[in-house]
């Protein structure tokens, strides 16, 4: 089974943000899907909605495996930049059954509707994804399985890029649309 690696965070240098940048969507991202069990990664910015975390990285691997891996546990982290990162959190989430690299995938004419319930207990994010779930057809809502979990919920939609949805009146939810910073980029091994 597939999962969904959900990487959050802000970058606190405007000054050093477009060299990261760079670097993140370069060398990083081959390192990242050079690693044993990746299959694919896409890096998103915050464009409309709630935007109080910037960035954005889904990684689809193929199980939880991938962060006990020798190569994985050798290549973690930020490296440098890792000073300059705020407001990080990493949560694991089993993707739906098919291809979940195309399933997540976001080209530049769309953009990607995050729906999240930070901070909450997995019975509060329920109860509010159940009240959500209504107004947001066409949401892939999932449960966390593992890591931070600082999402106990999240839902994700591919939308057209401009079609922001109205904001909802239900507290403890926070919507983000993202737009994607480069394309869906699969493992080489995973790619064949």
């Amino acid at each position: 089974m597939a999962l969904l690696y959900a990487v959050r965070c802000n970058f606190a240098r405007p000054d050093l943000e477009a060299a990261w940048n760079v670097w993140y969507d370069g060398p990083k991202t081959a390192e990242i899907l050079a690693m044993p069990l990746f299959v694919s990664g896409q890096r998103f910015v915050a464009s409309g909605l709630d935007t109080h975390r910037k960035y954005l990285a889904l990684w689809v691997v193929e199980s939880a495996d991938v962060f006990t891996t020798p190569e994985y546990k050798a290549g973690w982290g930020f490296h440098e930049w890792q000073d300059h990162i705020r407001d990080w959190s990493r949560d694991l989430y089993p993707a739906p059954a098919g291809d979940a690299s195309a399933k997540f995938a976001v080209d530049d004419a769309s953009a990607l509707h995050l729906v999240s319930f930070d901070g909450a207990s997995l019975a509060e994010a329920r109860a509010l994804r159940d009240r959500v779930a209504a107004h947001r057809p066409g949401v892939t809502w999932m449960e966390a399985i593992g890591l931070d979990r600082h999402s106990p919920v999240l839902g994700v939609a591919s939308v057209p890029r401009g079609t922001a949805p109205a904001p909802l009146a239900v507290g403890g939810v926070q919507e983000t649309l993202f737009d994607p910073i480069s394309p869906c980029v699969r493992a080489r091994a995973a790619a064949t």
